[in-house]
């Protein structure tokens, strides 16, 4: 008796699904993704053998290089309120489309009697704009002093938390220049802070 040939059918897998999952993936990863900026000033920071993360929220990041020091303050909230609060300590009002400018800049190194005029730059004379970097020294009245004092107010008030403080130093940084800006953090009896580094290869 002669065999029934069972006739094969090719498989076939519909992929319409998977496609429409892995662009619904790819859309919301985009949209969500918090794009990097460049730093006004580039740092060479020293290595170092432990990775850990600096936090995305309630961080005030101080970077020094070239003998300049710049600021920089997580949260657009925050930013709104240390700007307005800057103006009062400096009489310098600022109106409300500069402090939402403001609050869109990452990283600033100017003297308050610049500021006003570095906000009103579009972004593209922000990028050739020549920073001089923050006043800073180990008195209570310099600017650098000021900002760290009202963030730390301002985080407190708005997020009911204590701010915390990184340090983004260059590796080829004079030490005295370093030593004035934690001696500001310690005048403020903020003893804690981070040291950015990157990792030893």
């Amino acid at each position: 008796m002669a065999r029934i040939k069972i006739p094969r059918k090719s498989t076939a897998i519909d992929m319409t699904a998977m496609c429409d999952v892995a662009f619904l993936l790819l859309t919301f990863f985009i949209l969500t993704a918090k794009l990097k900026q460049e730093d006004p000033l580039r740092v060479d920071v020293p290595a170092a053998s432990v990775k850990l993360n600096v936090p995305d929220l309630d961080m005030a990041t101080i970077t020094v290089g070239h003998g300049k020091v710049f600021y920089s303050l997580e949260g657009t909230d925050l930013k709104k309120a240390l700007l307005e609060e800057m103006g009062k300590k400096y009489n310098q009002p600022f109106t409300p489309d500069e402090v939402a400018k403001f609050s869109l800049i990452p990283t600033f190194g100017v003297h308050m009697s610049a500021l006003k005029q570095y906000i009103n730059l579009d972004q593209a004379q922000r990028k050739v704009y020549v920073q001089e970097g923050i006043e800073v020294d180990t008195t209570n009245t310099s600017e650098l002093y000021n900002w760290i004092y009202q963030s730390r107010i301002v985080t407190k008030n708005l997020h009911n938390k204590e701010l915390r403080f990184a340090i983004k130093g260059d590796s080829h940084e004079q030490y005295p220049v370093i030593q004035k800006v934690i001696d500001v953090l310690q005048k403020q009896a903020v003893n804690k802070f981070s040291l950015i580094t990157s990792l030893r290869q």
